[in-house]
């Protein structure tokens, strides 16, 4: 069916439902970014493609909200779908919220699948259409009624990271969160976030595409550990492991019927907007819930000695591929004809021949020209276009290693490039070597750095349409929080102070419509510098080895400080990297990361 035809008969089955206005966010029922096949509800019912964003369809109107990284590409996907787009963030565009509260009447009813919308929402929805008596829906899943042909539910093997990866093993991990339970006073701590169960576990699976998780649910208690999860996933050795450390596997859906079992004079620690409504709502009335951020939330962002060691090794081996790919590209790009969709696949090609490679941490940005304007913009068949000796292709893309995860964002120069392109080609690297150098007080956050990547571009009245960087898991989700840059704070998601450990991207960029893009990213590991009798200071170290493309850096634009800068970073590249290369690669690398 087209999108109109699947709107015309979600609607008539909202008839049938009597629900006004039916909710389709994009999650699954953990609150993933990214979500597996079954649950892309949201893409099926729209036709966007994009990680983020949230539909609402009413009887008169269908719309769609997503974030400034897809106005491009969203635009483009709801052409002609009777969809309107709502620019989330722009002046004068409601949020869904705002929207409902103004467009629902007295008494309608508004629907959504509880698995998929997070308890904490569906608070704030209940409260904002109080005082308009709205009901609501919350046990329909109206796009599995419609949709005939929905994959399945993913069952992919289950494997064990073993603890000379993970640096701490799950009887320790699963011991310090019931130190956090017991200190709290809780007698259940219910886990729903599938890299937060992955990590904790010292499992990983492929259930999301590019994410190495595991579709389960977690209740831990003082005497035992549940987790709800397909057990076909499971060898017999994993399982045999699992219960030698207390924990025991029960059916997936189990844990809607198990929280219904908890008596009333217990206590049970949960973070509202991670678990979702359906199973909050299932727990009895009298039970007192500890609505508050998971207890593995920080023990996971700040990576212990043995995974701070092996990103080092894994940023490495990732150096070696993406140079590799760079120098392949630059040199051939004239002579074969090399499309954006043919990139990845080569660049995939150089990073399977790194030992322990495991997969793509996320679906490969290679976007050529104008391409590079839509924020992250992924090529298909019907889009690829070939590469050309002239302008810049923006390559952001990241690799599994069972030492960890990486990400890494190179605008490339391919042949002849403009002035203006220059111009923004260098304020953008600027801001990154900025920040990276970055020396601050302890107690800082994101929010007083970032300043340091958007500077170059603010001083030309510029700006970028998203975060200057996000948290990164290791051998998880390529987007972890609660670290992270950006330059004011996001309700309900306060920034958190930056520790020893923790790994966040340093990624400013540009983008100008029907022109160009650019974006220069790099893994930075937050680590202790000096204590003086002012505190603790702390500084970055940069684990992304790989040269930034010197044909397009106008020198004139740079301080003395900032050149200084990349001249130090490119002979930390070439030393560490070089080792890896044969004789006309090291030549070339020597070239790519010349003093200016």
């Amino acid at each position: 069916m087209k999108i109109t035809e699947r709107l015309n008969v979600l609607r008539e089955l909202m008839k049938e439902k009597k629900i006004d206005a039916y909710l389709v966010p994009t999650d699954d029922f953990h609150g993933s970014e990214y979500v597996g096949d079954y649950f892309k509800c949201r893409k099926y019912i729209t036709g966007f493609t994009g990680s983020a964003g949230t539909a609402v369809i009413m009887q008169d109107m269908a719309g769609l909200w997503t974030d400034g990284r897809y106005f491009i590409q969203a635009a483009d996907q709801l052409r002609g779908s009777t969809i309107e787009l709502f620019r989330s963030g722009e002046p004068g565009v409601p949020t869904v919220h705002q929207f409902l509260a103004e467009k629902l009447e007295k008494s309608m009813c508004l629907g959504f699948d509880g698995r998929t919308v997070s308890a904490k929402e569906a608070e704030e929805l209940e409260k904002l259409l109080e005082e308009k008596n709205i009901t609501f829906a919350v046990n329909e899943d109206l796009i599995g009624e419609i949709w005939r042909e929905r994959p399945a539910l993913s069952c992919e093997p289950v494997m064990e990271l073993d603890v000379k990866w993970a640096g701490e093993s799950r009887k320790d991990k699963i011991a310090g969160i019931r130190e956090q339970m017991k200190a709290k006073k809780a007698n259940f701590f219910i886990l729903t976030s599938l890299d937060d169960i992955a990590w904790l576990l010292n499992i990983r699976g492929n259930d999301i595409h590019c994410c190495p998780v595991v579709l389960s649910y977690l209740i831990m208690t003082d005497t035992e550990v549940r987790l709800y999860a397909n057990a076909a996933a499971f060898s017999e050795e994993i399982c045999t492991n699992l219960a030698a450390d207390g924990v025991k596997i029960y059916p997936y859906e189990d844990v809607y019927s198990y929280v219904q079992t908890v008596a009333e004079d217990k206590k049970i620690l949960l973070s509202k907007a991670n678990v979702n409504s359906r199973l909050v709502s299932n727990i009895p009335c009298n039970v007192t819930i500890v609505d508050e951020p998971n207890l593995t939330l920080l023990p996971k962002a700040v990576k212990n000695q043995t995974e701070m060691d092996n990103e080092r090794t894994a940023h490495i081996k990732d150096g070696v591929a993406v140079t590799k790919f760079i120098r392949w590209m630059k040199t051939n790009v004239a002579k074969e004809r090399i499309t954006e969709l043919g990139a990845a696949e080569k660049l995939y090609q150089f990073r399977s021949e790194q030992e322990h490679f495991i997969g793509d941490s996320f679906d490969p940005i290679i976007a050529y020209g104008k391409h590079a304007a839509i924020v992250h913009y992924s090529a298909t068949e019907e889009t690829d276009i070939p590469l050309e000796a002239r302008g810049m292709v923006l390559a952001d893309t990241g690799g599994h290693y069972l030492e960890g995860t990486t990400d890494i964002t190179r605008t490339i120069v391919l042949g002849p490039v403009t002035e203006k392109e220059k111009k923004y080609f260098t304020a953008v690297l600027r801001g990154n070597l900025n920040l990276a150098a970055a020396k601050f007080k302890y107690g800082c956050t994101g929010l007083n750095l970032d300043y340091l990547a958007r500077g170059p571009l603010w001083e030309f009245g510029e700006d970028y349409n998203h975060g200057t960087g996000h948290g990164v898991g290791y051998l998880l989700n390529v987007h972890e929080g609660p670290n992270s840059f950006r330059w004011k704070n996001l309700p309900g998601n306060p920034a958190p102070v930056l520790e020893e450990g923790m790994i966040t991207s340093d990624e400013p960029g540009y983008y100008l419509e029907n022109e160009f893009g650019i974006r220069h990213e790099n893994l930075v590991l937050c680590k202790k510098a000096e204590k003086t009798p002012f505190g603790q200071f702390m500084c970055f170290e940069s684990l992304t080895m790989v040269p930034f493309d010197l044909d397009g850096v106008d020198t004139e634009q740079m301080s003395d400080r900032e050149r200084k800068l990349l001249n130090e970073y490119h002979k930390k590249v070439y030393v560490t990297i070089a080792p890896y290369l044969d004789e006309e690669e090291k030549e070339w690398l020597r070239q790519a990361t010349r003093e200016i």
